[in-house]
């Protein structure tokens, strides 16, 4: 436990010295150019190995997913002078920063849609601690009822995460951030989905990166209506991509290709779905009511399906228990203890 934390700190300590280094080149060349370029996108590449030092799921994980994916697609557009890190004036060092390895966005707009009201996060309190208590019964439950509870949970633990997270560095930039979920049990279709309400900040990063360059020149040899079929799937293997490296960085394992076919198979879906809207083009559309509930339930099953069996096959549910005790052991009796040693089988679950 000790040595991963010192591994956590020699990591982040290299991603601040890479962004001091990388605000100071935009300094020195703050138009796009070959040099900037070369100088910065480097950078990026690192970001993507930079977690391999870790091992642990709670913080393999989360830098994963911070410098690893969303950190590296930004200094990516930034060695090109595009994306959020780019800005006239330039952003301070101590904005720039946070902006770079954390999933927040400067929001234009006064206020942020999608952001906690105090009603909607009672509700999911509550829901938590129904979850919670599904779990003393868990032997009494089907493992794929047990596992929808538990994808539940994820969701609301992750939501606030990132609320917290973006919470914070509002509190101490003043600046408003855009939520980094939307809502997404309110989705209308699968691209309401995947689109505006699920993982925003990935939305929005996949969008200059993949999704716009690919559009851009599939344009030049498909009609208008057909240009951005191929951006959309372009833009879920990208993500399947990161997904498995995500997968890797937690549990060490071989990818099987089942998160990527987790994302094709939906990426597949959400450009069936753009195609026959644009066919009937408005003459027929089910009901919001209808059609959210059925691109909920193909997330959820592909989910069950594809999506969670590498994770749970790698014991990462148990894993993630025992480091958390490990955890709460440190903070109460403030001994570092190996996770190995932390036994919790009352989450353990089996698909």
């Amino acid at each position: 436990m000790e040595g991963e934390i010192n591994n956590f700190i020699m990591v982040w300590t290299t991603v601040l010295c890479c962004l001091c280094y990388c605000h100071t080149i935009n300094g020195l060349f703050p138009k796009p150019s070959f040099t900037r370029f070369f100088a910065i996108f480097p950078v990026a590449c690192l970001f993507l190995v930079l977690p391999l030092n870790l091992t642990s799921i709670h913080l393999a994980g989360t830098s994963a997913f911070f410098i690893g994916w969303l950190g590296s697609f930004k200094l990516t557009l930034f060695a090109l002078c595009r994306g959020p890190l780019s800005s006239t004036p330039p952003l301070p060092l101590s904005t720039f920063i946070p902006f770079a390895c954390l999933p927040i966005k400067v929001q234009r707009r006064k206020k942020v849609a999608g952001n906690f009201k105090f009603s909607g996060s009672l509700r999911k309190l509550v829901l938590l601690g129904v979850v919670f208590l599904v779990y003393y019964y868990k032997e009494f439950l089907h493992p794929k009822v047990f596992l929808l509870f538990f994808v539940i949970h994820l969701y609301i633990v992750l939501e606030f995460m990132l609320f917290m997270v973006s919470g914070l560095v509002r509190a101490v930039f003043r600046v408003e951030l855009e939520a980094p979920f939307d809502e997404p049990h309110l989705s209308t279709s699968l691209q309401d989905f995947w689109g505006r309400r699920w993982n925003v900040m990935v939305t929005n990063i996949l969008r200059p990166t993949v999704y716009d360059p690919v559009r851009s020149v599939s344009a030049r040899f498909l009609p208008e209506s057909l240009a951005s079929l191929p951006a959309v799937m372009a833009s879920f293997v990208v993500s399947g991509i990161m997904h498995e490296l995500v997968f890797y960085n937690i549990g060490r394992a071989t990818p099987t290709g089942e998160v990527m076919s987790f994302f094709l198979v939906n990426g597949a879906c959400v450009a069936l779905e753009i195609g026959v809207k644009r066919a009937v083009d408005g003459k027929f559309r089910l009901p919001g009511i209808v059609s959210g509930p059925l691109a909920l339930t193909l997330v959820i099953l592909t989910s069950f399906w594809l999506f969670f069996p590498p994770y749970f096959r790698n014991k990462g549910d148990t894993k993630a228990c025992a480091e958390s005790l490990a955890f709460i052991e440190f903070v109460i009796n403030h001994r570092l203890v190996s996770p190995e040693s932390m036994t919790c089988q009352f989450f353990s679950i089996s698909i």
